[in-house]
């Protein structure tokens, strides 16, 4: 239903723009009414892939709005048989199309692969996108193999940046280390990290790169590194130090304490080099630290800073925060690299560590990298307001768009093409052609006048989630009723309402969500506005009397919503009104939170500071989000100044004197 909605929206508007001299026009290529279905089919047909029926759906689908979409699933499918000339061919006839730069991204992969680098060179500067990092180091192993340019550093920066293992950058890497261009220390490091992050096949293809036998004892090694240890007496051979410096990296991702006692042993102090060493007490202090035990400090300790990941620094940070001991995390700020210090997370408290320490000009130091990031924008940017004496108000509107900016934007091509897709159920293909054509189609993406335009038509057709995403890319001006739409509005307040929860709140849950999109789908089963598993519906729909529920209504929005706000506040209520730790139990699960916000004994902390230590990543991001939202919903339904300091208040262990709750939220 909601895709039909879209679909007549978007034919009205269409259809109003078009001039009445057009109308003979329009008749002729009028889109039959089955072709939408022929075009789903074709999308089906390329997920598993089926060449022959896609071979033989697509002349039913010429002159459809989203032929370029059926005629790239039907080369792409068979792309690594394709001739050079259907790919020329398709290049030509769908110029200028998100089609045709996606198809040259997959073929720039498969001439890469083939090292067709004749081939590859004069296809690259015609591909817009730009944004695949495995065309990156296919084009610098091009750059290498055919100018003999000295690519090294960057090849070992997009290596080591990568979470999953591909052809393009191990190639490069293989071939610079085969020519002694690339120290085959990187090779390890990538080892490394694979263990670190638990994804040996990374470490495998990384070590099989010096030697394919070396690679078949990796099994062994992470499934019982223990073990591998305690057989292991000496290790003075690079190829032994770095098994076992591998080995304590597995250990510790377990064990951290087990680690720390292994790397103390007087053999590895000797036989370790400082480099090894530092390393593998960065992983065990960000083990620690993501586990907050007051012992990650000390581990850090052991180590050297220059020697360790980026990401085990900005786990010490984190573990400074923790600890109080804004020395250190002034000191472990400085050890980050340039582009780590440019995050607001790392300015914010940089600018705290200065002012808590009362360095040298400290006031001014602070006031201007707080100035840096204050805005409405982020978590760390309205809390940069508020340490400035600001508090966060909804920004003026931009100028009205005119009649011609709209009239473009619904003209685009690319967002026609996407809106369509989306209306017919194909969201995945279609926020693809919309974020392409918003952001990478033209250098440096959209003007924010077009942004804000683009926008306004997604609004008009409340194909709310484009309309956020384009309206959140604009640089120099904010228009709050893009960003932070109100829709439902009635419903929700009045949910909010008699449930007891800020109107607010829900909106800025509501919108990190779903992005408003009624039919939503989490990959682990949450549906819905709200984003409810199936087992919490249930259990709420019980605890709030509504008794005739049934498993398919939790999409329904009126359903999904009364069950939403219900668990939401029966979350808030069993943290004490804490939104920081609603919110994470909503995202992670009650059980979670409540460890998280520690057992007696522990500290009580800033809820910045316990927001900022939360050990899941999504978790971590999503509460900031969330507060960030609420606090500029609030701003924009009240038309007052806002506060996020007083929505995050303090975070600590459950009072002594405070029973735990008798029943286990789900």
């Amino acid at each position: 239903m909601q895709f039909q909605v879209i679909l007549t929206a978007i034919a009205l508007a269409l259809g109003l723009a078009l001039p009445a001299a057009a109308a003979s026009t329009k008749a002729k290529t009028r889109v039959k009414p089955d072709q939408d279905a022929l075009i789903t089919d074709m999308a089906e047909a390329y997920k598993k892939p089926d060449n022959k029926r896609l071979a033989a759906l697509l002349p039913q689908v010429q002159g459809h709005v989203l032929e370029p979409w059926a005629a790239y699933w039907e080369l792409s499918a068979r792309l690594e048989d394709a001739k050079p000339a259907e790919v020329e061919s398709f290049l030509s006839r769908y110029a200028g199309t998100y089609q045709e730069d996606r198809l040259r991204n997959d073929w720039l992969l498969q001439l890469g692969k083939r090292r067709d680098w004749t081939r590859f060179t004069a296809e690259l500067p015609r591909y817009r996108m730009g944004d695949d990092v495995e065309v990156r180091c296919h084009a610098l192993h091009a750059a290498y193999a055919t100018s003999n340019e000295d690519v090294a550093a960057q090849v070992q920066e997009l290596w080591l940046a990568q979470r999953d293992p591909d052809d393009g950058c191990a190639a490069a890497a293989e071939r610079l280390i085969k020519d002694e261009k690339l120290d085959p220390m990187v090779a390890w490091r990538r080892a490394r990290l694979g263990f670190e992050f638990d994804k040996p096949r990374i470490a495998q293809q990384a070590i099989g790169l010096l030697n394919p036998d070396w690679a078949n004892g990796l099994n062994t090694l992470y499934t019982n590194p223990k073990r591998y240890l305690d057989e292991k007496l000496t290790a003075f051979r690079p190829k032994t130090r770095e098994w076992v410096t591998l080995a304590m990296i597995r250990l510790a991702s377990s064990d951290p304490e087990a680690a720390a006692e292994e790397v103390s042993k007087l053999r590895w102090r000797a036989q370790l080099t400082q480099e090894e060493r530092s390393w593998v007490w960065g992983v065990i202090g960000k083990r620690a630290a993501r586990t907050l035990s007051d012992k990650a400090l000390s581990y850090y300790a052991n180590g050297q800073d220059m020697h360790m990941h980026s990401d085990h620094l900005v786990w010490k940070v984190r573990a400074a925060l923790r600890a109080n001991d804004w020395q250190q995390v002034h000191d472990s700020i400085a050890a980050l690299s340039e582009s780590q210090m440019r995050d607001p997370t790392w300015i914010y408290w940089r600018a705290r560590a200065l002012l808590a320490l009362q360095a040298t000009n400290a006031e001014l130091r602070a006031r201007t990298l707080l100035q840096s990031i204050a805005s409405p924008r982020g978590f760390y940017e309205q809390l940069a307001m508020e340490e400035l004496g600001q508090r966060i108000s909804a920004p003026a509107a931009p100028a009205p768009l005119s009649e011609e900016e709209l009239q473009a934007a619904r003209d685009n091509e690319g967002l026609k093409r996407a809106l369509h897709a989306i209306g017919i159920g194909l969201r995945t293909e279609g926020v693809r052609e919309w974020n392409y054509s918003t952001n990478l189609h033209q250098r440096g993406g959209m003007s924010d006048r077009e942004l804000l335009a683009a926008a306004a038509v997604a609004c008009e057709l409340h194909v709310w989630d484009r309309c956020i995403n384009a309206s959140e890319r604009t640089r120099t001006v904010i228009d709050v009723s893009q960003r932070f739409p109100t829709p439902f509005k009635q419903e929700v307040q009045q949910r909010a309402s008699s449930t007891g929860l800020e109107p607010a709140f829900v909106y800025g849950l509501i919108r990190q969500e779903s992005r408003f999109i009624p039919d939503a789908k989490s990959g682990v089963g949450a549906a819905g506005l709200m984003q409810v598993m199936p087992a919490t519906a249930r259990w709420t729909a019980r605890r709030i009397g509504m008794n005739n529920f049934k498993p398919k209504q939790i999409t329904e929005r009126d359903t999904n919503i009364a069950i939403g706000t219900g668990y939401l506040k029966l979350v808030l209520d069993a943290f004490d009104g804490s939104m920081p730790l609603a919110a994470a139990a909503y995202n992670a699960g009650p059980s979670r939170s409540k460890v998280w916000r520690g057992q007696t004994g522990d500290p009580v902390l800033e809820a910045a500071i316990w927001t900022e230590n939360i050990p899941f990543g999504e978790t971590r991001d999503y509460v900031k989000k969330v507060l960030a939202n609420t606090v500029n919903y609030a701003a924009v339904l009240t038309g007052e100044p806002q506060s996020l300091k007083a929505r995050l208040g303090f975070v600590g262990p459950l009072g002594m004197d405070k029973p735990e709750p008798a029943e286990e939220l789900p």
